[in-house]
């Protein structure tokens, strides 16, 4: 039960993996995780524009900023096959539900993933895509991606760009928390598990694994966010139906 509790402190992730990997590995913490920076180089602000906000029955709509989306307009994540693309990109001439890993590793983000994916005949019928961030590298998105065989597009954000852009929580009070310890043994008992080689993978330890994630429905277009969830803790899973919601309807 301990080893199950102490996967809470690791990075997170996104999707089922039913397979126990890498148990022996340490992960060692680094509380000095320095500020990242929002705009990668060459991806330069864009100019005022158009800024539509979809209200959405439980959802804080109204924090989602003119601001935040012109940010996301430079913000660049990478594919599988490793070529950046402008994120807003990814939901400018479709509509999509974006899920944001805590990181590659994390068994609360591979049972969020397969939350998600359990649903996309719902979402294909609508014609809204399924698409996993997660930061870190591409060989990390390329890890999870067969580890999970997740049914959706994966990038990698490995400057983080997206998280601090969308204000995303970040902290060790946010990933110490006794519901996120109780979903963590839960997480476990269904069959998932940490993939601790992932989680303790330099760049995931340097900044120390204190990201939380969230979910967004965007497009189409650029600034046409309708829904987003914060997640407030490491586990914080909306209700399928605000989602559904959101996109399908």
């Amino acid at each position: 039960m301990a080893l199950s509790l102490s996967t809470t402190i690791q990075p997170n992730c996104l999707r089922l993996n039913r397979k126990t990997d890498g148990f022996p590995l340490k992960f060692k913490p680094n509380f000095s995780a320095q500020h990242r920076n929002t705009t990668p180089a060459g991806f330069a602000s864009s100019p005022s524009r158009r800024f539509a906000i979809s209200a959405v029955a439980g959802v804080d709509s109204s924090s989602v900023t003119e601001g935040t989306t012109n940010l996301l307009d430079t913000v660049q994540v990478f594919g599988l096959d490793g070529k950046g693309i402008r994120i807003s990109d990814l939901w400018k001439d479709r509509k999509a539900v974006v899920a944001f890993a805590r990181h590659f590793g994390c068994v609360l983000c591979r049972k969020r993933a397969a939350f998600l994916a359990a649903e996309k005949d719902k979402m294909d019928a609508s014609g809204v895509a399924l698409i996993l961030i997660g930061p870190g590298s591409v060989e990390q998105a390329r890890s999870f991606y067969e580890q999970t065989k997740f049914k959706g597009e994966v990038y990698a954000d490995p400057s983080h760009a997206s998280y601090d852009a969308l204000k995303f929580a970040y902290g060790v009070l946010s990933t110490f928390t006794p519901k996120a310890g109780l979903k963590i043994i839960q997480s476990y008992m269904e069959g998932y598990r940490q993939d601790w080689a992932l989680s303790s993978e330099k760049d995931t330890v340097t900044r120390g694994g204190w990201q939380q994630g969230g979910i967004l429905v965007a497009g189409p277009g650029k600034d046409n966010i309708s829904y987003i969830h914060r997640d407030k803790e490491a586990g914080d899973d909306p209700d399928i139906q605000e989602i559904l919601t959101a996109c399908c309807t």
